[in-house]
């Protein structure tokens, strides 16, 4: 990861954290929960200032912060009614929960504001799933599926959508999945084993099948040099405007089925047909490998009219349902997820730790706009709450389910056992930690050339 790189991913990580911490603040200040400290940052104290029984403070070490609580340690005796464990249990179980929470109204706000200002989203992912080009190798040409077909249902989604689709594919890798499309009207139920034979980390959706992305055929960019010099498309005698009617007879509505369909033919030559004004002309392609990393992938070298996006400016109440939609349909992909790890549909590979967390958040920041990094903060923070809750003792989880267990048991929990407890979730964590880290230099590794 470059400097760039981290310092973006701990600008994100900080803001993350920061509005966590920040919900257990507002939740114990709320209940008379005394805070002694709220920290932006760890390590030394650089600067602030005390008001009323809190220091607040900016600290060296710019990673999130923290919140210290008046007898909050696990087994510290209450002497004042100020202290974290003095208090009722249902209000220690609102503290706990209160950061995940704030990390969910973040999540809901960012998106809020996406809705409300500019958010674009490419068409073909809210229309009807037809296929534009199935792979020769794809396990879905023993379904029968073609060109021109509609997916009417894929795993547990009825009428899905592309993003669903993709979604639940990964979910799935190298096993079986329900499958149904419309073939000339007529549905065709079916199941098809998704086989991804270079692993999950380097899952390919368009490997299976490659949507229809718009209604009309690919056309190179009428700008200046759209063209890249000495490329298969300028020696084919492409120009800026044209448009590839046809390719040995199939039609392609993307550069992605456009390259598909030739990394097919091994690099044969292509006769095109190309629309040029009001005339039509013959030419032939000849694609070229490309260097590098992809060096079995073929390229053609002009710039594409991208497909249409849909932009979104709406009003407060249409946004709010949309952002709320939006989050519930993460939040149940999450859910999918680590169900899927636990019955060992889901692969550990395809798990991110910090540094693949890290290059998603640079890979935002380096596209246009706005909308991808907050797009991904909103994505990060909802996995964000949604990992705190989980029930493993040290996090935000382990504590309500303690504060649960002792309500019903009606006395605390042996602090000996807890401490046990804690230690042991502590060491698995850390292990856990090692594992995603690891998993991420080795997908680094693996991808070099």
């Amino acid at each position: 990861m470059s400097i760039a790189a981290i310092v973006e991913f701990l600008i994100v990580l900080g803001i993350m954290v920061l509005v966590h911490e920040f919900g257990h603040y507002a939740a114990a200040k709320l209940l008379g929960i005394r805070v002694e400290v709220f920290s932006i940052g760890f390590g030394t104290r650089l600067f602030g200032f005390r008001s009323g029984d809190t220091d607040y403070r900016v600290c060296a070490l710019p990673l999130g912060g923290y919140v210290k609580m008046s007898g909050d340690q696990p087994g510290q005796a209450a002497t004042d009614p100020g202290d974290f464990n003095a208090h009722p249990r249902w209000h220690r179980v609102i503290v706990a929960l209160a950061g995940p929470v704030f990390n969910f109204i973040l999540a809901f706000v960012l998106i809020l504001g996406l809705n409300m200002t500019h958010h674009e989203v490419d068409e073909y992912l809210s229309q009807p799933a037809v296929v534009d080009y199935v792979p020769v190798h794809s396990p879905f040409v023993a379904t029968g599926l073609q060109t021109g077909d509609t997916i009417v249902h894929f795993d547990t989604i009825e009428n899905p959508h592309f993003d669903d689709i993709f979604n639940h594919s990964q979910l799935n890798l190298n096993h079986s999945v329900a499958f149904s499309y419309l073939h000339n009207s007529q549905r065709i139920n079916t199941t098809a084993t998704l086989t991804t034979p270079d692993g999950p980390d380097k899952f390919d959706p368009s490997a299976f099948f490659v949507p229809r992305m718009q209604d009309t055929p690919v056309q190179v960019s009428p700008v200046d040099k759209s063209i890249l010099a000495g490329s298969p498309a300028d020696r084919a005698g492409l120009r800026g405007g044209d448009t590839i009617l046809s390719l040995n007879g199939f039609t392609p509505h993307s550069v992605i089925a456009l390259l598909a369909y030739l990394q097919d033919q091994a690099g044969k030559p292509a006769n095109l047909i190309i629309g040029r004004g009001n005339t039509t002309l013959p030419v032939t392609l000849v694609p070229e490998q490309s260097s590098g990393a992809d060096g079995n992938k073929y390229r053609i070298g002009f710039t594409p009219v991208y497909p249409p996006v849909k932009i979104d400016r709406l009003a407060f109440i249409p946004a709010a349902v949309a952002s709320a939609k939006s989050n519930y349909k993460g939040a149940g992909l999450i859910k999918d997820v680590l169900e899927g790890l636990f019955t060992r549909r889901v692969s550990v590979k395809a798990m991110a730790g910090p540094i693949g967390i890290g290059q998603q958040v640079h890979q935002a920041f380096q596209l246009p706009g706005w909308n991808p990094i907050i797009e991904t903060m909103a994505i990060i923070s909802l996995n964000l709450g949604i990992f705190n809750l989980l029930p493993i003792p040290i996090l935000d989880g382990g504590m309500i389910l303690f504060l649960l267990v002792e309500s019903f048991m009606r006395r605390d929990v042996n602090e000996q056992i807890k401490e046990r407890i804690y230690q042991v979730a502590f060491v698995c964590i850390v292990l856990f930690a090692a594992f995603v880290i690891f998993n991420d230099l080795t997908k680094i590794y693996s991808a070099r050339p």
